[in-house]
């Protein structure tokens, strides 16, 4: 609970707390999450990251576990005031129940709104189609617990209580759920196997990139592990297994072996692929390409459900563009 406000959180942006016995152990960004009303988990992370956050004087990152006693002061970031405007958009719903919705996301299809990326999203679906949605997030996203880039397909869980929302966002930060990604890769990768440990950070000049940095204000660490499904000549089919979840973590991972997705416009430096170019053959000048987005599909994910505690498993079929990409490359 808030202890002694500093002053009204309209009057003045910091707040001090004692963390209570009951609080203890809990992730800092979560905790002030239950704590100061108003605000997004996601802004609060973000604010703790930039320093906004004291722990008995000194500065903590969002994952730091609190202790009771400890005081907090906090300079909270302003509320969101924009809402998410719904839009009748279709959506491929692979499971639902009073708690959680479980989502196969479409290529091309934004997770929330963003900058260049207003309509057409995810959470206007969402909203379109459900009465009631956690607002954990903030309101321009809600029920989102975790996030797929726009050009990747797949499974994706959102949360209809604020409850459920708590309950899934703490299992992805303390990495008890099990994440399956399926990857065309533009190399023969060497290794049937391998874990790719490298930290991840800001681009040094590409501010919509991301890349492996080490001792960087920036940095985090970062684990991929991969195991190759079929070579097929200079291409991988892989499957993916991040540890971690970092912004863009599979696609500057394999790109730092030497082995980018296929079509990634941002780490492979191509955005189109033709049929004649995955059978190694001469393109003509009239061929459509057969792939326009990065071969990346989240094909799996397992959780432990928020309220019967089971071990629950969803999948999400190989979308028709990279399924085409694969039987030219069987042909």
């Amino acid at each position: 609970m808030i202890n002694h406000p500093d002053g009204d959180a309209s009057s003045t942006p910091v707040r001090t707390l004692i963390v209570s016995d009951d609080a203890a152990g809990t992730r800092l960004d979560l905790y002030l999450a239950q704590s100061c009303d108003g605000y997004s988990r996601s802004q609060i992370r973000d604010a703790v990251q930039a320093g906004a956050a004291q722990i008995d004087g000194r500065v903590v990152r969002p994952s730091f576990k609190v202790k009771a006693g400890q005081e907090i002061r906090f300079h909270v970031p302003p509320p969101a005031i924009d809402e998410t405007i719904p839009e009748n958009i279709p959506l491929d719903i692979l499971f639902e129940d009073d708690g959680m919705i479980v989502v196969n996301k479409p290529p091309g299809m934004v997770v929330h709104p963003a900058r260049g990326h207003w309509n057409g999203t995810l959470t206007a679906a969402l909203a379109f189609r459900f009465q009631s949605l956690s607002d954990v997030g903030g309101a321009t996203r809600p029920g989102i617990v975790h996030r797929l880039d726009r050009d990747t397909s797949g499974v994706i869980v959102v949360a209809k209580t604020n409850a459920v929302h708590l309950d899934l966002s703490e299992q992805f930060a303390e990495r008890t759920t099990d994440k399956e990604y399926f990857a065309i890769a533009t190399t023969p990768i060497d290794r049937d196997r391998d874990l790719i440990d490298q930290p991840i950070g800001n681009h040094p000049h590409q501010r919509d990139k991301q890349a492996i940095r080490h001792d960087h204000a920036t940095s985090r660490p970062a684990q991929t592990f991969f195991e190759v499904i079929e070579r097929h000549g200079r291409f991988t089919l892989v499957k993916l297994s991040p540890k971690t979840g970092r912004t863009h973590q599979l696609r500057v991972h394999l790109a730092h072996i030497g082995s980018p997705i296929l079509c990634d416009r941002l780490y492979a430096g191509h955005a189109v692929v033709t049929a004649s170019e995955l059978r190694g053959k001469r393109v003509s000048p009239d061929e459509s390409p057969i792939l326009t987005r990065q071969a990346l599909h989240a094909r799996r994910l397992t959780l432990t459900h928020p309220f019967s505690k089971q071990r629950m498993t969803f999948e999400a079929p190989i979308p028709d563009d990279i399924q085409a990409a694969i039987d030219i490359l069987h042909g």
